[in-house]
């Protein structure tokens, strides 16, 4: 795939499953976009797993801290497998996603949310593409690899902590596997109609388990792997309590 593709043409290519055991994801989405208000919005986009039928999530985090998950397919089937012990959640009939030009999408959860999202590409992007690309495939499946990406993305993307292994808030281990980011350039959402505000770091980082939250807007292209479903080492989907 050529290094100018726009974000619109990577995220409607033909994904192929990564090879390996366990759990496995292909697709695109926002890895986390975080408002002055003291909202976080990220966006899954799977167009192909192992666990079950495509599926769309919107996870959002409320100035409280608090983490609410829609998802378009059941929550054995989607995120809250392997994020429900951090985050309530809902399923939802749909998620549209849609294309406005090459590199900005809107997102839209009918009476729910409203969120756009304008990319770009930056040196800092183009190169931690091209270095992912570079990556032989069976490195990927490497937590020493992936190990040493998040901690070198910090720096290049101003993201704050990141981290492409560890363990979810279920207890699965995960990788991340991003293929070719871009920058969120601008971003705007209302949740039942209230404007999110303006977007900006927040005064301290979040996560949800080992996952943290960037900084700063990023988009992505990709895969992600997560430990086989073990019931009597990992925490079923659950509604998380305060």
């Amino acid at each position: 795939m050529s290094m100018q593709t726009s974000p619109r043409q990577a995220a409607s290519a033909t994904p192929h499953l990564p090879d390996g055991e366990g759990e496995r994801f292909t697709g695109f989405g926002v890895m986390a976009v975080p408002f002055a208000s003291g909202h976080v919005l990220a966006l899954r986009v799977w167009a192909r797993t192992t666990i079950g039928a495509p599926y769309r999530s919107v996870w959002h985090r409320d100035p409280s801290g608090s983490w609410h998950m829609y998802v378009t397919a059941a929550p054995e089937r989607s995120c809250p497998r392997y994020f429900s012990a951090a985050a309530s959640f809902e399923r939802v009939a749909g998620i549209d996603v849609e294309w406005s030009d090459a590199a900005a999408l809107r997102v839209r959860i009918p009476s729910v949310l409203d969120w756009t999202v304008h990319l770009e590409a930056t040196p800092a992007t183009k190169a931690m593409s091209a270095i992912a690309q570079m990556i032989p495939a069976n490195a990927k499946r490497s937590d020493a690899v992936l190990g040493a990406m998040g901690p070198m993305s910090r720096p290049v993307l101003r993201t704050g902590r990141m981290r492409m292994v560890g363990a979810a808030p279920n207890r699965q281990r995960f990788q991340v596997v991003p293929e070719r980011v871009w920058r969120v350039a601008a971003s705007a959402a209302t949740i039942e109609g209230a404007s999110l505000g303006t977007t900006h770091p927040l005064d301290r980082q979040t996560r949800l388990g080992d996952f943290w939250m960037p900084q700063r807007g990023v988009f992505y292209v990709g895969d992600a792997r997560f430990e086989a479903f073990d019931p009597t080492r990992h925490d079923a989907p659950r509604v998380a309590t305060a």
